[in-house]
């Protein structure tokens, strides 16, 4: 089973940056879609960005702001997040479709406040 662990999250103020890091225990160089999702307590969760192949797709909220990117050979997704909003609080999840199953980091927090 591929453990996905995230970094990179803390608080940050309305307009900064921040850069997410998600790496997996083994190779994910399988994986047919790797992906970026978001949790407020409450609310379902939402598709943040998603690489498929070589397409990328990005949720409406955050098009134009958020950045994806994957480095196969490292196991490695990142998601690289400017002009933060408070609306972007949340935690965030990273995932790999993979043919043997999904699998999901535990989530890493972003809070965005002034």
């Amino acid at each position: 089973q591929v453990q996905l662990v995230e970094s990179g999250g803390g608080t940050v103020q309305p307009g900064g940056s921040l850069r997410l890091s998600c790496v997996a225990s083994e190779s994910i160089r399988s994986a047919y879609a790797m992906s970026w999702f978001r949790q407020v307590p409450g609310r379902s969760r939402e598709l943040v960005a998603v690489i498929s192949g070589t397409t990328v797709n990005y949720g409406d909220s955050t098009k134009g702001r958020f950045t994806m990117s994957t480095d196969k050979d490292k196991g490695a997704m990142y998601l690289q997040m400017n002009n933060l909003k408070p609306e972007d609080t949340a935690v965030y999840i990273c995932h790999v479709g993979l043919p043997s199953g999904d699998a999901w980091g535990q989530g890493i927090r972003v809070a965005v406040s002034s």
